[in-house]
């Protein structure tokens, strides 16, 4: 695995953003912040290894809802921080290689694929059935010469079919239309299996550290 520099981790952070329809990220002492304003993640601080700035702004906030992330394992830090964070199952960083596996399969009777344009790098492709319900989903952000894969999601009922495969290749070829060759995302351990399969490698392991609930500060 390599380490994440602060480069690469703020472009992967302006497309997830981007994606999401949330404020583009803003430097913060030595990693990013994102100011999500959602009930259950008000902010998000990304650091691209575990620090002092990392342990002193875990050690300073006693909100909850606000997440801490790093490019690194729990075993790195979690005899640092206070007990009052909870962390979280393992992400993982992940990059395709330039020469990807695919699955050249037409989609399964019954489902078609729709690519929509949203903005000139921003890029939405979903399947669909034939009643217009929506079977799968996933976004490509290309961001400075980085394409990144994100919320590629199989809904319940529509899984186990190839559909999520079928996504990826798609939004692969989309970046190759795009001259562009570098491609990251963010895992869980469920889908970091289909990713492998597809030829991505792992690049850093991605922990997340929250506080669930309301917590009396020190005196």
């Amino acid at each position: 695995m390599d380490r994440v520099s602060e480069e690469l981790l703020e472009r992967w952070l302006k497309g997830w953003s981007i994606s999401r329809g949330k404020p583009l990220p803003e430097a913060w002492k030595s990693g990013y912040r994102v100011l999500v304003g959602e009930q259950k993640q008000k902010a998000r601080y990304v650091f691209p290894q575990v620090n002092e700035d990392f342990i002193r702004l875990s050690e300073s906030i006693y909100e909850p809802w606000i997440y801490l992330k790093v490019c690194a394992s729990p075993e790195e830090f979690s005899m640092l921080i206070p007990q009052r964070w909870k962390i979280q199952p393992q992400g993982y960083m992940m990059y395709g290689p330039e020469k990807m596996v695919t699955h050249e399969k037409p989609l399964p009777e019954g489902y078609s694929m729709e690519t929509l344009q949203q903005k000139p790098d921003s890029f939405v492709v979903k399947i669909n059935t034939g009643d217009k319900e929506e079977a799968a989903i996933g976004r490509l952000i290309i961001v400075d010469g980085l394409a990144i894969y994100d919320r590629i999601k199989t809904e319940k009922g529509h899984r186990r079919k190839g559909l999520a495969t079928q996504l990826i290749n798609e939004l692969r070829r989309i970046a190759v239309s795009k001259g562009v060759s570098e491609n990251f995302l963010v895992a869980t351990e469920h889908g970091k299996l289909l990713y492998e399969s597809l030829g991505w490698k792992i690049y850093s392991l991605y922990t997340s550290i929250v506080i669930e609930e309301n917590i009396k500060r020190e005196v």
